[in-house]
């Protein structure tokens, strides 16, 4: 696990203090994804690997002044930047393990998770611990700014099969982890597959 750990924190620390320059266009993707988890005001969410905190301000917006809205990340120059930002001021910011999160079960109303799947060296723990901390009707949105061709296009690698994002992967993984999944859209511009935490 602690491998697990060195390499993904080794990739991001690296890539953080310019992250959010490399995808300067996607704050409206984000506030769109964030508008279909259906959050209500009051209402408590995380950001699991939230990075520099890019979907923080629209999950703060979604659960209002008296919501909780958390962060999480592995890595400590993506939550660096994150609060040179200034998006620590739209949710409290966590260093911690998303397959080890502090806190209790069902705490939370939704998670949103952007581009976190294909870095969890053990997807099915990460998503089973995910659904540990979301109430029973609580939502997931697995969400990344461009569909899965398009990531791999940009990559220079050939859409596949395997891919744990491709919708006949994905759906039992999240179904052994106690989710279901409710809709899944993979479009150039866009992929999201949103969850219900099952009972």
């Amino acid at each position: 696990m602690a491998d697990d750990h060195t390499h993904v924190q080794d990739f991001f620390s690296v890539r953080a203090a310019a992250w959010d320059s490399r995808f300067p266009d996607d704050g409206p993707a984000y506030a769109a994804a964030v508008g279909e988890l259906g959050l209500r005001a009051g209402g408590a969410v995380l950001d699991a690997g939230c990075g520099t905190g890019r979907a923080l301000p629209a999950l703060r917006t979604a659960v209002g002044p008296g919501g909780t809205v958390l962060g999480a990340d592995l890595t400590p120059a993506m939550l660096d930047a994150a609060l040179r930002a200034g998006r620590g001021a739209s949710g409290a910011l966590l260093l911690a393990d998303v397959a080890r999160l502090p806190l209790r079960a069902g705490a939370l109303d939704g998670v949103f998770a952007a581009g976190l799947i294909s870095h969890l060296p053990h997807p099915e723990q990460g998503l089973s611990e995910l659904a540990r901390v979301v109430r029973t009707g609580g939502r997931l949105a697995l969400f990344h700014p461009i569909g899965r061709a398009a990531l791999a296009a940009r990559h220079g690698r050939s859409l596949s099969d395997d891919d744990l994002r491709a919708e006949p992967r994905l759906a039992p993984l999240l179904a052994d982890a106690g989710w279901r999944l409710e809709t899944y859209t993979d479009e150039d511009s866009r992929f999201l597959a949103l969850a219900v935490r099952t009972g």
